[in-house]
């Protein structure tokens, strides 16, 4: 699965994306996960197959999910404390149980 984490700048999802891949290479899936500004979004929303968005950037969920609807890309706010997720294991968790609903309710 390709992911997209998405802050203002691209620096705080660069901490979010790293920490993900690692928890998800040590549970043995296949997933990649970029970090990217959300001035660059849209030009990068091609490459993804789900958006994970900061918590500060709640006031612009609308437009983002505007944005990716275009595309069928779901997106996750993250939650405040994500960046206390040392490990990626609490962000991947939020990926993997997205996942399994959405598998429910295609069923």
């Amino acid at each position: 699965m390709r992911i997209l984490v998405v802050c203002g700048a691209g620096a705080s999802s660069t901490f979010v994306a790293q920490r993900l891949r690692r928890a998800a290479e040590a549970a043995g899936l296949d997933h990649e996960a970029a970090a990217v500004s959300r001035s660059a979004l849209a030009a990068r929303l091609g490459e993804a197959e789900l958006v994970l968005i900061g918590p500060h950037l709640t006031d612009e969920v609308d437009d983002i999910r505007a944005d990716a609807a275009g595309h069928d890309i779901p997106v996750i706010v993250l939650p405040e404390d994500v960046f206390t997720d040392r490990d990626g294991q609490r962000t991947l968790r939020l990926i993997t149980d997205a996942a399994a609903s959405t598998r429910g309710r295609e069923a």
